[in-house]
């Protein structure tokens, strides 16, 4: 597993959480409760902080990182898609940002908000709760219902019962 301290810097990984061996954890990085890492993801807290709130599914070739001094926080049952890039920015429980998203520094993303695949959250622009964007630059779609709310919810189960079922049944192929 690819999870190193960096001038003192030192991670700390609930062991409640799956970080795919080849993922890499660097520096001031914090991973609580049933958090899913996958093949590919970089969490980078070598000069700022990332934060990673429980029930977070961070998927394939995600890179996390921080301005130096700065934080970035990822709040409870996030869906990180595949290939987004999250920067310096506050990501609020339960949101989805698409895959190829990014992003970008002091950006918030609210509660139950959604960035579409590809999309870009500029520098300090805010995703009020419950709203879905899209676009470059991101930009409202519609709301997000209760159907969405309990699709997602459920999807969101997937990723948490992994923590368990891959620390169990991954096999390296001989």
């Amino acid at each position: 597993m690819g999870i190193y301290s960096f001038e003192g810097r030192v991670p700390e990984v609930s062991d409640e959480a799956f970080v795919f061996p080849t993922a890499s954890i660097i520096g001031d990085v914090r991973i609580t409760g049933k958090v899913w890492v996958g093949p590919g993801a970089v969490i980078r807290g070598d000069y700022g902080t990332i934060i990673i709130g429980e029930g977070t599914a961070v998927e394939d070739n995600v890179v996390i990182h921080a301005r130096p001094g700065k934080e970035t926080r990822i709040g409870k049952n996030v869906t990180l898609g595949h290939s987004c890039v999250i920067h310096t920015a506050t990501i609020g429980d339960n949101a989805v940002i698409g895959m190829h998203s990014t992003v970008t520094d002091f950006a918030e993303v609210r509660e139950w908000a959604v960035v579409a695949e590809h999309a870009l959250v500029k520098t300090r622009q805010v995703i009020e709760a419950g709203t879905v964007v899209g676009g470059v630059p991101a930009k409202q779609i519609r709301m997000v219902d209760d159907e969405y709310r309990n699709l997602w919810a459920d999807y969101k189960h997937n990723y948490t019962s992994f923590c368990e079922r891959y620390k169990k049944n991954l096999n390296e192929k001989i």
